[in-house]
């Protein structure tokens, strides 16, 4: 089986000009994307999504990118069929040899042969196509072994090579490649069968008198036309009383089913010779097509394109699903997110909440206090001339600062238990909304983070401590001048602190009865303590900059525990929809260049 080679082949090198480089451009940017994709979440169509996308990287690397970049490269026919369909003794008898191992044994294609003609190697011992498979040279024996013995040994790298072959008798132009069965036993021989398929210019399909309709074939010829690949067809083993009704049948079913260009070709059911070869005149008709197309090199171009431009539309397809499911996943996720800013938002607010309707100043912190400030005679003085507070409140500030340190404690621990009631109260409603949702499910697993984290309270006891120091030192800067110096002296700094926590706490709604009153001077007194010291407006700078304060170290807290969860959801990135859905349009466009 050789080409014309007398017949003038316009040829370039495997890095010819020749390579529509804006093509190349824009697919190299799609697979770039496209492998930073990720599905992770468990959504319903992200199994099939992560499939498509192996897929059409595969399809890229092992055909449309290399296609593209030399169109005038050899034609690659692969060989392909069901178990026992004959394929092997079918590539022997097309080169005349036994070249590749045929037998009883299933799988029989252990390792997939390509045979080429020598002055085609340059196009094949590089990874310019199946860049995945490793090379292997094969030779021709000498002396022909049968058939069932032939091809090379099957060893533990058999499908993750590619055998290379060269013989004479293979047209220049056009190589075939003997592919495993496409149902075989074997998962993977079924998936080497579909990638070296997926890379084919052509195929050559192989099926027998009695098994033509079934189902696997079937669902490959009909992919095969829904990407608008040159398919042959051969029809093997068809005893010759058969031959006219079987071969009038496949004709009308390829027909129904978009497949009605194919070359359909009929092999007489032969007797095999000792080397387990067919008789030559058997596949005298596909020899002379493939000989034709190998000598014809417009001819061979069309089939190049058409099959490159049906697999770019395939591609663009396939970008389409996986762009909507890149899209659910980044939906998904924002939901998830969006949860745990929710339910932590609303924790923050409850606190600050807590923080500002006297409620914290119910209990110990209001009964230290009291110890502090006095009562009885102090709130009477204070009631029958504010307006003296001024002159005379130091006298009612003497000893040591140990009272004032005993507001602070008790501020510390009513804010922590409302802190970390708030935040236990958010994790649990984030754990249970997030696994109500199969995404959130996953990414929680066995963990239980439906409480706050380990050692969370004493985080948020030092959390506190160190606003309460904040505190101190705003005050220590405001007391600088000469002329407030001498009075918060007088006070004492933790003194003044005290007073500045509880006119921060001390806004009573919320309090009733006693409280009400209780909270209410409370609130005087704590209030008249700074203006006597700082003024007016100073004090309120003060409680608005505590307030502030207090609002970030609360916000930092719950930003950790919320942490626990995001820190779950994928990585931003990991799959653009809008993007590939734009790599998908352009494909589609591209699908007419080549």
């Amino acid at each position: 089986m050789t080409a014309d080679q007398d017949s003038p082949q316009p040829r370039t090198g495997p890095h010819s000009g020749n390579s529509f480089d804006g093509a190349v451009h824009a697919l190299e940017t799609a697979r770039a994307d496209l492998s930073g994709t990720a599905l992770p979440l468990a959504l319903p169509e992200a199994g099939e999504g992560r499939r498509w996308i192996a897929e059409v990287l595969a399809q890229l690397d092992d055909y449309i990118i290399p296609r593209y970049r030399s169109l005038d490269a050899p034609l690659l026919a692969v060989v392909g069929g069901s178990t026992g369909a004959g394929k092997s003794t079918l590539v022997n008898a097309l080169v005349g040899y036994p070249v590749t191992r045929a037998g009883a044994i299933r799988p029989t294609t252990r390792q997939p042969i390509l045979l080429h003609n020598p002055r085609d190697a340059e196009w094949f011992e590089g990874t310019r196509i199946l860049p995945t498979l490793a090379r292997i040279r094969g030779s021709v024996a000498v002396v022909p072994l049968p058939a069932n013995q032939a091809g090379p040994t099957p060893d533990a790298g058999a499908l993750t090579s590619l055998v290379l072959v060269a013989h004479q008798d293979v047209p220049q132009g056009i190589a075939i490649l003997d592919a495993p069965d496409v149902d075989s036993v074997s998962d993977d021989n079924r998936r080497l069968a579909g990638q070296l398929l997926a890379a084919a210019d052509l195929w050559i399909f192989v099926t027998t008198a009695n098994r033509y309709a079934d189902a696997v074939p079937w669902r490959l010829l009909l992919d095969a036309a829904s990407r608008d690949i040159t398919v042959a067809v051969v029809l093997d083993r068809v005893p010759p009383a058969a031959e006219e009704e079987v071969r009038t049948d496949l004709q009308a079913m390829l027909e129904r089913q978009g497949l009605g260009e194919a070359q359909l070709f009929v092999v007489r059911e032969s007797a095999l010779d000792g080397l387990g070869m067919l008789p030559g005149e058997s596949v005298e008709p596909l020899q002379r097509w493939l000989v034709a197309l190998a000598a014809d090199a417009a001819g061979r171009a069309d089939v190049a394109r058409r099959t490159l431009n049906g697999a770019v539309k395939a591609v663009s397809t396939r970008l389409e699903g996986i762009a909507a499911a890149a899209t659910a996943q980044e939906a998904a996720a924002q939901d998830l997110r969006a949860t745990a800013n929710d339910e932590y938002a609303a924790a923050l607010r409850r606190i600050l909440d807590a923080t500002k309707d006297g409620a914290l100043l119910r209990g110990e912190v209001l009964a230290r206090w009291q110890d502090f400030v006095g009562t009885g005679e102090f709130f009477r003085t204070l009631e029958q001339n504010i307006g003296r507070l001024r002159d005379r409140v130091g006298a009612y500030f003497r000893g040591e600062p140990a009272p004032a340190v005993k507001v602070e404690t008790a501020i510390e621990s009513g804010l922590q238990a409302v802190i970390l009631d708030e935040a236990a109260n958010a994790a649990e409603n984030v754990d249970r909304r997030w696994r109500s949702e199969p995404a959130g499910r996953q990414l929680l697993g066995g963990d239980d983070l439906s409480g706050t984290s380990p050692g969370f309270d004493a985080v948020a006891a030092a959390a506190i401590r160190q606003w309460q120091e904040g505190l101190m030192e705003l005050i220590r800067t405001q007391g600088q001048g000469k002329r407030t110096q001498a009075r918060w002296l007088s006070f004492g700094v933790n003194g003044l602190g005290a007073a500045l926590m509880v006119v921060v706490f001390s806004m009573t709604a919320g309090l009733s009865g006693l409280e009400i009153g209780i909270a209410g001077g409370t609130a005087v007194v704590g209030q008249r303590v700074l203006e006597a010291v700082f003024g007016e407006d100073a004090v309120r700078r003060l409680a608005r900059q505590a307030r502030e304060d207090l609002q970030a170290h609360c916000q930092r807290l719950l930003d950790g525990e919320e942490k626990r969860f995001l820190d779950r959801l994928p990585a931003e990135g990991q799959g653009d929809g809008s993007k590939l859905l734009g790599h998908a349009g352009e494909l589609r466009r591209l699908a007419g260049v080549a």
